[in-house]
């Protein structure tokens, strides 16, 4: 197949007419998804897919057929080469399909942590879109004190995730992440890395801790765009990060399982 040049921007897909540039207007997004696109290969492409028809159906979005179209015509449109960080979206009012494509930002091997916990911000926080703002507010105040990302909290204190990240940590030699019955998002990322230890024989258990018990352990923030990031510094805390020992063999585990996008027919 011969693809078009590809450039950045919004583009918004109707049944006519399949995906076409367009302004941003800036209505609100009900849904989003986003993933590292990496000269046509990605990591869970399929679960991506799975989590953003399973939430516009959550959100009385389009009917399950055209969301199967718009999937299929967003997949062909991908660019096959170069590094991008594409973002899928159900926007309200009316309730639109679109999709969003960027540059990949520079990859971060580690990152520092605001480690004054944040009282969760989101309205709906097992569905990724609707709080994207909210969230980046809460990091770019993390910024003001010297990190790139922030803890959210419970009201009781419980470390939930990060504002663009999953939360996982070791307990001697077992794998810990929050409870699922806390208000978390079903991270893609963190699911490879639970079924990876399941695959290896590693110990994984959901645990509630308060940021201050992550003191001394190595602890992750992972995602779709940095994969897995050891945390190398707690700003604005009294807290010292845990030696990344395991991190280096997981980053490159991860990097092995970017599969190549299915060709559309």
């Amino acid at each position: 197949m011969i693809r078009p040049a590809i450039a950045e921007g919004l583009l918004t897909w109707t049944p006519a007419d399949g995906l076409s540039a367009g302004p941003d207007t800036g209505e609100r997004l009900l849904v989003a998804d986003s993933w590292l696109l990496r000269d046509g290969r990605v990591r869970g492409f399929e679960r991506h897919r799975e989590r953003f028809l399973r939430a516009c159906a959550g959100c009385d979005g389009p009917p399950l057929r055209r969301l199967v179209e718009f999937w299929q015509d967003m997949t062909a449109a991908l660019p096959r080469t170069g590094e991008w960080f594409p973002r899928v979206e159900l926007a309200a009012q009316p309730p639109r399909l679109r999709l969003r494509l960027r540059q990949a930002p520079p990859l971060a091997p580690d990152v520092r942590v605001w480690a004054v916990g944040q009282p969760d911000p989101r309205t709906v926080p097992r569905r990724k879109g609707p709080d994207l703002d909210r969230l980046a507010r809460i990091r770019n105040r993390a910024s003001l004190h010297g990190a790139e990302e922030a803890v959210l909290i419970t009201p009781s204190g419980v470390v939930l995730e990060a504002a663009h990240s999953s939360v996982v940590w070791w307990e001697e030699d077992t794998l810990c992440l929050p409870s699922p019955h806390l208000p978390v998002l079903a991270g893609v990322t963190a699911a490879l890395v639970q079924e990876r230890a399941a695959r290896t024989g590693v110990r994984v258990a959901h645990r509630e801790r308060a940021v201050e018990e992550l003191d001394g352990r190595e602890v992750w923030l992972v995602n779709a765009l940095h994969g897995i990031r050891p945390v190398t510094e707690w700003t604005e805390r009294s807290m010292t990060a845990g030696a990344a020992a395991r991190a280096p063999e997981w980053r490159g585990w991860l990097d092995d399982v970017m599969e190549p996008l299915p060709e559309s027919h």
